[in-house]
């Protein structure tokens, strides 16, 4: 029986952002499935949007033997420490070394995202990755799933058999990407052996503008799966993730092909038609009181809710989950049927919940992640509904997923309601309202802390969709991060600059 290692080890990280990961994190798992090791990872991990349960589905249904290592995930934001990073790839190297001891091990397959960078590693995938290969030799097949957002690092080209990428954004496609690795397992483990052709590109990628669902990117992804065949497999196209700062930040192609020309090849034409694509990864973007005035003008004649990305705070990019800015927009302006979520505050979530329904308190809501132009929300919100946190999240990007947000309350100020709670994840399920008691589809207007992800089940039920700039740890403008460390040339932005180290 074909017998294959498995394991999964997600963070992106904005090394701008204010909070680190620790190992903590990683255990609770935010918007992520809890850590799981060992023989639970196979129950766990299963019929939810995520890389490791379609490649489990898959595989057993080819009756092959899995040996599960350790499943870990955590919410975006700063540097993963230290300890975190290595007591965790520690674990799955070591359940990879202790699988490869017990019988014979065919094959590896991780889960990873491809942003990851540690306290002490620049490239926490490749290090990975190195140790792994040290463990199983050259000639046991080493395959990858990857994030859209990937930074892709000629190490981790070079050191695994196959990385491959999701093609969707919000990612809708992440199971179906395990699948896709399980698909090209079967051609390692037949015998076949592919060329590589790895190209970075010269510009980095804002997240607002990667979306799959529109121009230049739907485009792309349409061509890229038209390109793929006998002789070319498997291609891939990170957009990266563009708040990372080291020289392995921005947007890849990469590709397997039957010979190196015909990798060369098809790695080339997407290369060329991103960056001939350079112009078209822009776009509007409001300020606060714009964007909410232009929404509330728009609201009078909707049908449907005018749903606005809070992109600069989205905890699926680093952020806290806490910036008050877009709140006070709404409030300032005096929005009607208006909601906002997630702002993450345990402790006006312990305030809600000790004062209870109905009662009005005095908070100091957000604000405490001492983003500059942020600062607590300071005032007496009426609490409408509590909650322990723990609901199903059951739209396409979540797919399924068991949500824990902790203690978490519905607080009104005006008429205008805000989720509260006690762990960040990004507001990208419908879901994410209503187990607070607020009802989406009845809303005037939806502020969500959420770049992309929140279009996946919020674009059938939105009017419109607009972008918004408050202050957050993730600017909309790639330009304006205070960049160290990027690969000289590479340009900040569409037609930006290009990067030139000081000193």
């Amino acid at each position: 029986m074909t017998r294959i290692a498995v394991g999964g080890f997600l963070h992106e990280t904005n090394t701008f952002a204010p909070t680190k990961a620790t190992y903590d994190d990683f255990v609770h798992g935010g918007g992520w499935p809890a850590m799981t090791r060992g023989a639970e990872v196979l129950k766990a991990i299963r019929n939810i949007n995520v890389g490791l349960a379609g490649f489990i589905e898959d595989a057993e249904e080819r009756g092959w033997d899995l040996a599960p290592t350790l499943f870990a995930a955590a919410s975006p934001c700063a540097h993963v420490t230290e300890d975190a990073y290595e007591r965790i790839a520690g674990e799955i190297v070591e359940g990879i070394t202790k699988a490869a001891g017990a019988g014979p091990l065919d094959a590896v397959y991780l889960d990873l995202h491809g942003a990851m960078v540690t306290e002490h590693r620049d490239d926490g995938e490749g290090e990975i990755l190195a140790r792994v290969r040290e463990v199983i030799g050259d000639d046991i097949p080493l395959v990858v799933s990857l994030d859209l957002h990937a930074n892709v690092t000629p190490a981790m080209v070079d050191i695994a058999d196959a990385l491959i990428a999701y093609r969707t954004y919000p990612h809708v496609d992440m199971a179906d990407t395990g699948r896709a690795c399980a698909r090209h397992l079967t051609r390692l483990l037949d015998g076949k052996r592919h060329a590589k052709a790895f190209r970075q590109l010269p510009f980095l990628i804002p997240i607002s503008w990667q979306c799959t669902f529109d121009a230049p990117c739907k485009g792309i992804y349409q061509k890229l799966a038209a390109l793929e065949s006998e002789a070319v497999p498997t291609l891939s196209f990170a957009p990266g993730f563009p708040a990372a700062d080291f020289e392995g930040c921005g947007p890849t192609v990469w590709a397997y092909g039957r010979t190196r020309a015909d990798a060369d090849a098809a790695a080339d034409t997407i290369a060329d038609l991103v960056i001939g694509h350079e112009d078209d990864f822009d776009g509007k973007i409001y300020s606060p009181d714009d964007g909410i005035q232009h929404a509330m003008r728009l609201a009078e004649r909707a049908t449907k809710p005018i749903v606005i990305a809070d992109t600069q705070d989205n905890p699926g990019a680093g952020g806290d989950s806490d910036t008050t800015g877009m709140l006070r927009a709404l409030v300032r302006n005096n929005a009607t049927r208006a909601a906002t979520g997630v702002i993450c505050d345990p402790a006006s979530a312990r305030a809600a919940h000790a004062a209870g329904v109905g009662a009005t308190v005095t908070l100091a809501l957000g604000g405490k992640s001492g983003i500059p132009g942020d600062a607590p929300f300071e005032a007496g919100f009426v609490v409408e509904k509590l909650s322990d946190g723990r609901f199903i999240a059951p739209g396409p990007y979540f797919g399924g997923r068991d949500m824990e947000m902790g203690p978490s309350a519905c607080l009104r100020i005006g008429d205008v309601r805000v989720v509260v709670a006690s762990y960040r994840s990004q507001l990208a399920d419908q879901a994410m309202y209503r187990y607070v008691g607020i009802e989406p589809t009845e809303q005037a207007i939806l502020v969500n802390k959420s770049s992309v992800h929140f279009r996946a089940d919020f674009e059938p039920i939105a009017e419109t969709l607009l972008i918004c700039a408050a202050p957050g740890a993730m600017p909309a403008d790639t330009a304006s991060l205070p960049w160290k460390r990027l690969r000289p040339g590479i340009r900040i932005k569409p037609n930006g600059p290009a990067f030139a180290p000081k000193g």
